[in-house]
Parts: structure tokens; sequence; C-alpha cells
């Protein structure tokens, strides 16, 4: 069994040579929320949920977008409720939040 049954990654690079990225569309803003949201819940420690930040995950044209792992669920978010239905939905439940995924042709 995995030290974490789940893991989100929140992309917060910030490119400093004007290209799109997460930083740029309130990634750390999600990051925060998540991170009390899963803590507030008592889904975080091991056996349950991890949120960690994470470097460029090369899918800067669907940003900000997290990933959940073992799934590989890739997620886009545009605000607070977005975040709250994963963490209740996807990470309390395991259920994919289907409206959020985003597309696998969606790169950087």
């Amino acid at each position: 069994m995995s030290y974490y049954q789940r893991h989100i990654f929140f992309c917060l690079n910030q490119r400093i040579n004007g290209e799109d990225c997460c930083a740029d569309h309130n990634a750390k803003e999600g990051f925060d929320h998540c991170k009390a949201r899963v803590k507030d819940a008592g889904l975080a420690g091991p056996g349950q949920v991890r949120v960690n930040k994470a470097g460029c995950l090369d899918r800067c044209a669907g940003g900000p977008v997290a990933v959940v792992y073992p799934e590989g669920t890739w997620y886009t978010f545009v605000d607070k409720s977005d975040i709250d239905e994963i963490v209740d939905r996807h990470l309390a439940k395991g259920e994919v939040v289907e409206r959020l995924v985003l597309p696998p042709s969606v790169g950087r």
C-alpha cells in the first residue's frame, strides 16, 4: 500500500519570458485553498491525501492545472468552488469530477 492514498500536485510555475503559465492564473490560491480544505476535512496525512506544489507540469494551455495520483486525473479549475468539488468528490470519495477534467489534447 502507498504511503498516501492520493496525491494532488498543483503547477505553480512562473515563467519570466512572458509565456502563459499557471502562476498567472491564480494557481497558488487554488493550492492554498486545497491544502486548507483537505486539512479541515480530516483528509490530510499518511494513508490519506497529500497536497503538493509542483513546477511546470507542461500543460500550460489548460492552466491552472492540477493532477491527482495514483489515478493520473488532470484537472483545470477556475475558483475555490472548483477546488471544493475536487476535494469533496475526488480526494474524499475517489469520484472523478468530469466537468473539470483537462482534455488529453491540451499541452503547452
